[in-house]
């Protein structure tokens, strides 16, 4: 907690030094699980003016991978907020001075076709089924494919070459630098299900309801104790612009969190009951 007070104190005076500053547009890159949450933290993002149209933010969203080599590559970014620590760790390698910071958890869960009956208890002999097509997104492009990765590492303790087998038959349909959506106008994830090319996928948690009210008989269940993996959301701010502290701050802030945990992710900065 008092690394986490630092972090925040050296935001916030970043954030009033530079108050009066005439803003710029904000760059915000962030992962494509945050789409929905981010949207509506944008809306509420006060612009510290009387002026609502005092500030312009651009956010562009997809895996964090790829956004991460994007301003690896020169793209213009204020802000990275990924879906894992390690690609804001990668960019802070090459920012001295620049923190890192968990901003929100998130969980796994497996989405899966009616007809497989799937639960937590079976859902193990359901990913090794050789009959049922098993999705995951892209590892190394995109967070969510690694934490299916360390998924498949957890069942490994649990049977012996489960590791081997689930990461044979994964079948890698979204996420990556070459995987658009599977079906034009539906999300990376619905598709998959829309187009039939799988029977079940490990994805997050926090956007499952929006594909099972899109999907007929579709569920979503979540992973039991002893698969689970818990994505911790990393965010770093690149750049001196004056209002990318700021939209840190309020990411971290009471109502930010709250707008997170409305979307099914697990805040981090709320207080408890």
């Amino acid at each position: 907690m008092i690394l986490f007070g630092r972090i925040v104190a050296t935001f916030l005076a970043v954030a009033l030094a530079c108050h009066t500053a005439v803003a710029q547009p904000l760059r915000i890159y962030a992962a494509g699980s945050l789409t929905n949450a981010f949207v509506d933290i944008i809306k509420a993002f006060p612009s510290g003016s009387n002026s609502p149209a005092s500030f312009a933010i651009f956010p562009v969203f997809g895996p964090s991978g790829l956004l991460r080599e994007r301003i690896e590559h020169g793209e213009p970014a204020d802000i990275l907020a990924s879906a894992d620590m390690e690609q804001p760790r990668a960019l802070a390698r090459d920012h001295p001075g620049r923190f890192v910071i968990m901003f929100t958890r998130n969980r796994m869960c497996a989405l899966g076709v009616a007809r497989l009956g799937l639960t937590s208890d079976n859902l193990l002999d359901r990913m090794l089924d050789p009959a049922v097509r098993l999705a995951t997104s892209t590892p190394h492009a995109d967070p969510s494919g690694d934490y299916a990765w360390a998924v498949f590492a957890r069942a490994e303790a649990l049977r012996p070459g489960a590791a081997k087998a689930l990461e044979a038959k994964a079948l890698q349909l979204v996420g990556g630098p070459n995987t658009p959506p599977l079906v034009a106008g539906h999300g990376a994830v619905q598709g998959v299900f829309l187009a039939n090319r799988a029977d079940m996928m490990l994805t997050y948690c926090s956007g499952s309801d929006p594909v099972t009210r899109e999907v007929p008989d579709l569920v979503s269940v979540p992973l039991p104790a002893n698969l689970t993996v818990g994505p911790g959301y990393g965010l770093i701010v690149l750049t001196d612009q004056p209002l990318a502290a700021r939209f840190a701050l309020f990411v971290l802030s009471e109502k930010g969190q709250a707008i997170l945990s409305r979307h099914g992710f697990s805040p981090i900065g709320l207080p408890g009951p």
